[in-house]
């Protein structure tokens, strides 16, 4: 048992009175529920990938289209073992008294399993453009899922945390 377990309960700017190894808990329980997310839509994409070679019209697709396929499936596998990887470092520290430096770790994995993601879903929707349309039209279809994914992944939590710091350093509430 460590100081942070026996620790009495401490005010949080969140509000909450909880222990060190409370929040541990906590952040690592929600950071799991979002690990969840992103692993069942990084599996279903990269089961859908790993069909194409399968389908008749994959013998017809060009180098650029095979290259950008084949770069796909690797990604969306590495991203698929970036995303379980907090499990995996989970199951080697459980009960040995490491929650936080697991949060921060896991915390990190799951920032950049989410930048490796959004590559994926971006290149997935340029490579469909690409064999169903024209190379323009994958080109700026991928470059619109650039700029969705950054508005709705980037831009818009800075801004919600840049409003919260904001609200907080007037003293005003942000719950």
């Amino acid at each position: 048992m460590t100081a942070a377990d026996v620790s009495p309960p401490s005010p949080r700017p969140s509000g909450r009175e909880e222990s060190m190894a409370q929040r541990s808990d906590r952040q690592f329980s929600e950071l799991l529920q979002e690990l969840r997310v992103m692993q069942t839509g990084v599996q279903v994409l990269t089961g859908f990938l790993l069909t194409l070679p399968f389908q008749q019209r994959f013998a017809t697709l060009d180098h650029y289209q095979v290259t950008l396929y084949l770069t796909l499936v690797s990604l969306a596998v590495a991203t698929t073992g970036v995303l379980v990887a907090p499990v995996s470092l989970h199951r080697a520290v459980f009960r040995r008294g490491l929650k936080a430096p697991l949060v921060t770790a896991s915390d990190r994995l799951a920032r950049v399993g989410l930048v490796m993601l959004g590559v994926v879903v971006t290149g997935t929707a340029m490579l469909a453009f690409d064999v169903v349309i024209s190379r323009t039209a994958g080109l700026v279809v991928g470059g619109c899922a650039v700029v969705l994914l950054t508005v709705l992944w980037v831009l818009i939590p800075h801004r919600l945390t840049a409003h919260a710091s904001s609200l907080q350093r007037r003293g005003a509430s942000v719950r």
